[in-house]
């Protein structure tokens, strides 16, 4: 048994491993040892004792009685040995044999007296021989008659008897004797065996069952009950305790179930608040997700009107009206951009953009990026530093740029004066996959721990309480989070106040021999005249600024408000258009979905596009299914010439 632990229960590891009980072998072993070896020993050790004492007193008995015959024998003989008397002494020795006692006599002297009787055998290992001497009684000490060089009686034998007895009885009464102990023996073990045997299953089966249940209840079966109940006697103390045990463990099972079944209702009351509570959040999310693409289309379709305003008044606008028309153009500009970030937020939020893993060269995406950023530095008067170290990621180029140019951009703007923008890339390892890691630090002052959780959020700034809309909307870093996660990484932070800040993430290490070459440069900007081009829009003002753009520029436009005059125009044959600009959400029946495919199908040659405010991520992915192409309004005027410099290229080849 093992040591009781100490009172405070603050024993040590080493403690408890020598106080550990090592149990071997099972129960119903050790209650078979416990009840037959001391049976058996009991049984072995008073059956040897009585059959010992019984062969003990059947030797002592066989004696006795071969040892008294031959004195009876040897008083009866003495006057007639003594005499000579041959005929007598014959008498004697048969009247022994008839007693039965004993199977042969002997009767003889030193005077050459030999008398016997009873046959005599060959084999003595069958007989025991027993003696008495002879001697003469009182009565002859008196007789004149005593013979030459006789003694006084009772002092000197005048002969010597011998008796022999047949051990054969003897032998199997001791044999008898022998197998009767031996048999009470084995008869007191079988009994011992059998008694153990019965007890030994009465305990272990139930401790068996008690086990089994205990090992449902850790399984979490707490149906199982032990099933064990008493005989019905109604005498309260002679409870066993087995039965008590196997109760107990029932009532601890119907509790644990009871507890289980409260748990389960509880945890189903739970799921179901929270499956109420998401599906809120989800429809509060459609919600904001359709009001965003709501405002973002209705916001949009004047924008892009104004946008073309401005720019066909720019060229015509006098000096004293140009300043103020670059500043409205400015105002339009940062609208556009507010615009374009909500709608990169829901194309990334709907999942419809696809990274387009390629080997991307880190130094000349460095390049790039300090061409975009070099006379923002020089303005802000912060060195900007670059260091690839002739790293290659694998990654999509366009995202990697975007990540890593709103984090440039971010670092100079928070970057003192005369501070500098370290932009670094290290080579690392992970789970035995090569990585490099591309940080941005800056030596500004830092972002505060309490607000560095949410810089991630949208529309969080953390010094830009005023919403001064020339230091950022607070979009950039959700972007780039969520461009992050589409490609696979996490945008981390390390930062202190008065210590700057150091944004990193890593990409899986390319090969510098995989990187592909860089595209050949664009050609120059042609000239647009001639290009007919096929406007679709129900806004008056948007067709009207757009038909004044286009003409500017040389191209002949020709404007409808429906998608089936659209079609109709399309459909003449009379007119091959180089450029179909179509709205998405149009008056009457279809939209420009149908308008972009019918010019696939009348005008296989036309450079189709879809212009579109809206930004909702059924939309989005609706369009991006269809292969179409998308300008998001408000449209620049230098992206949209660029568009149609390019069909005219394509038009030219």
């Amino acid at each position: 048994m093992s040591a009781p632990l100490p009172p405070d229960g603050s024993a040590s590891a080493a403690a408890a491993g020598a106080h550990t009980l090592v149990l071997r072998g099972n129960l119903q072993r050790d209650l078979f040892r416990l009840g037959v070896v001391p049976c058996a020993a009991v049984a072995l050790a008073l059956t040897g004792w009585f059959t010992h004492n019984r062969l003990q007193t059947l030797e002592a008995a066989f004696d006795a009685e071969g040892q008294a015959v031959a004195r009876q024998v040897a008083a009866m003989s003495d006057l007639s040995l003594y005499a000579g008397d041959l005929p007598a002494l014959q008498n004697v020795a048969n009247a022994a044999l008839r007693g039965g006692q004993v199977a042969r006599v002997e009767i003889s002297n030193s005077a050459g007296v030999y008398v016997t009787a009873g046959p005599k055998t060959t084999s003595l290992a069958q007989l025991r021989m027993f003696t008495s001497p002879v001697t003469l009684r009182e009565a002859s000490r008196a007789s004149a008659f005593a013979p030459a060089g006789s003694t006084a009686a009772g002092e000197t034998p005048i002969g010597l008897v011998q008796t022999f007895r047949d051990t054969t009885a003897y032998t199997r009464e001791r044999s008898r004797s022998l197998f009767a102990g031996v048999g009470i023996a084995l008869v007191a073990l079988l009994a011992a065996w059998a008694s153990v045997r019965h007890m030994a299953r009465n305990v272990a089966r139930p401790l068996r069952r008690v086990s089994r249940t205990v090992a449902a209840l850790e399984a979490g079966h707490f149906e199982v009950r032990c099933g064990v109940v008493e005989d019905g006697t109604p005498n309260a103390s002679r409870t066993h305790e087995l039965a008590v045990l196997a109760h107990d463990i029932d009532r601890l099972a119907e509790r644990l179930q009871s507890n289980r079944e409260i748990s389960e209702e509880r945890v189903r009351e739970a799921t179901a608040v929270a499956l109420q509570r998401m599906a809120e959040a989800e429809q509060a999310a459609l919600s904001r997700a359709r009001f965003l693409a709501a405002a973002s289309h209705d916001l949009r379709q004047p924008l892009h009107a104004m946008g073309l305003f401005i720019d066909g008044l720019l060229p015509g606008a006098s000096p004293a009206q140009r300043p103020a028309v670059l500043r409205l153009q400015e105002s339009t500009e940062f609208m556009g951009v507010l615009l374009d970030d909500l709608l990169e937020i829901s194309r990334l939020d709907a999942q419809v953009l696809t990274p387009s893993i390629t080997n991307v060269s880190l130094a000349a995406l460095f390049d790039q990026l300090d061409a975009q950023h070099a006379a923002t530095a020089a303005e802000a008067r912060v060195r900007l530093r670059w260091s690839d170290r002739g790293l290659v990621v694998r990654t999509d180029a366009a995202m990697l740029q975007r990540i890593a140019g709103n984090l440039v951009a971010n670092a100079l703007r928070h970057a003192p004066e005369g501070g500098t923008v370290l932009v670094a890339a290290r080579r690392g390892m992970a789970g035995g996959v090569a990585q490099v890691r591309i940080e941005v630090r800056d030596n500004g002052v830092g972002i505060a721990p309490i607000h560095q959780g949410r810089i991630f959020e949208e529309f969080y700034q953390v010094a830009n309480t005023e919403r001064d809309r020339r230091r950022g909307f607070g979009l950039g870093l959700a972007i780039c989070a969520r461009i992050a996660a589409l490609l696979g990484t996490r945008i981390t932070v390390r930062s202190a106040l008065q210590a700057g800040s150091t944004f990193a993430f890593t990409l899986p290490a390319a090969r510098a021999a995989d990187v592909t070459p860089p595209a050949p440069p664009a050609l120059a900007v042609a000239p647009l005249a001639g290009l007919r081009c096929l406007v679709v829009d129900d806004d008056p003002a948007i067709l009207d600024g757009s038909r004044t753009l286009l003409e500017q520029w040389g191209c002949q436009a020709e404007c409808v408000t429906t998608g089936a005059e659209a079609i109709a125009r399309m459909g003449t044959g009379d007119v091959a258009f180089d450029a179909v600009l179509c709205d998405l959400q149009l008056a009457g029946e279809g939209d420009g979905v149908d308008v972009i495919d019918a010019a696939k199908r009348l005008q296989p040659d036309a450079l189709a596009v879809l212009v579109s405010g809206a930004t909702g991520p059924e939309v989005l992915q609706r369009l991006r299914h269809g292969g179409v192409m998308l300008l998001t309004k408000p449209v620049a005027p230098a992206k949209l010439r660029a568009l149609l410099t390019t069909r005219r290229h394509a038009h030219a080849a």
